[in-house]
């Protein structure tokens, strides 16, 4: 039997084997989506369930679930990086460490954006942050429209761009990239524009990362793939026929990884130094450290309405 399914997973080196045919799906003629950016398709996914596959950044699908989104993910995690980098605070804003971040503002795109939920968590478990002293800056709409924000996260409504916030010093702090300032579309798309260089919270991150990595085995993921329910559960072997076409795909990727190859490529070889010979584990095993502290996190910071089981989030394929 071979089912048709509209998938919407974005193009990485560790999956284009999948996409271009060169690895079968087994029992799926898949009808590949690219959504430009792929954020997009996130919120088609959760809002309008319009794949029968899609990947989605791991804190919306944790809060969609939460709220009984109808699709169940797979142990598949297409990106992955550490976030003690990348919150800059302005120099004048008298930031020294975490708990300095209490009584200001600090920019981020949308409260529940991946980025901030790990950084938050990391602060607040870590260094003690109290992030409920802290007044989060927003300026885009979150993707799971049942989602309820507590009550200091702060919607701009005048049409500045974070970064225009955190030029004029209304901001003590922001996210750099995606998360915030910088994003792409942003009025100001270098963070670094008029210039003004913010520095990091942290000027030792890496430092600080392999640390934690070591002591926790936390290794934060961006990118899961889910499937809708109605499939899961009139083609059960969908969730197992899905995840090794991936998984091959990406020991491919892995067998050619080169330090000396693109951006991308030289990153992950970079990460490999603290987490091992995989930078992009699949699977439930090696990633249930993981899982279970970003749906801690989300709960901790008011982003789901309850705890939430692993077995609840993910459809477990090698069984």
């Amino acid at each position: 039997m071979t089912i048709r399914l509209k998938i919407a997973v974005g193009e990485y080196p560790h999956t284009a084997a999948v996409r271009n045919g060169s690895i079968p799906i087994e029992g799926v003629d898949p009808e590949f989506v690219t959504v430009q950016p792929q954020i997009a398709a996130f919120r088609r996914m959760v809002r309008h369930l319009e794949f029968d596959v899609c990947e989605l950044a791991p804190t919306t699908y944790i809060i969609a679930r939460a709220y009984e989104a109808a699709f169940k993910a797979l142990p598949i995690f297409l990106m992955r990086r550490f976030h003690h980098a990348g919150l800059l605070v302005r120099p004048d804003a008298g930031i020294k460490k975490p708990n300095d971040l209490e009584g200001k503002k600090v920019g981020v795109r949308a409260y529940s954006v991946t980025t901030g939920v790990w950084t938050r968590g990391i602060l607040a478990n870590e260094f003690g942050l109290d992030c409920s002293k802290v007044a989060w800056v927003v300026d885009d709409e979150e993707h799971v429209t049942h989602l309820q924000l507590p009550p200091n996260v702060i919607r701009t409504t005048d049409g500045q761009s974070l970064a225009h916030m955190m030029a004029n010093g209304e901001l003590a702090a922001g996210f750099q990239g995606n998360a915030g300032i910088g994003r792409s579309g942003s009025p100001l798309a270098d963070w670094k524009t008029e210039e003004v260089t913010y520095p990091d919270l942290f000027p030792n991150a890496a430092e600080l990362e392999a640390e934690w990595f070591d002591r926790t085995r936390i290794y934060p993921t961006h990118g899961t793939i889910v499937v809708k329910d109605s499939l899961l559960a009139v083609y059960p072997w969908i969730g197992k026929s899905i995840f090794e076409a991936f998984s091959r795909a990406k020991n491919q990727w892995l067998e050619r990884l080169d330090a000396n190859g693109p951006p991308e490529n030289k990153r992950y070889s970079a990460l490999c130094k603290i987490v091992g010979d995989d930078p992009l584990p699949y699977g439930l095993a090696p990633n249930l450290t993981t899982i279970k502290a970003l749906e801690e996190f989300a709960f901790q910071q008011g982003l789901t309405p309850g705890r939430i089981s692993v077995d609840e989030l993910f459809v477990d394929p090698e069984k």
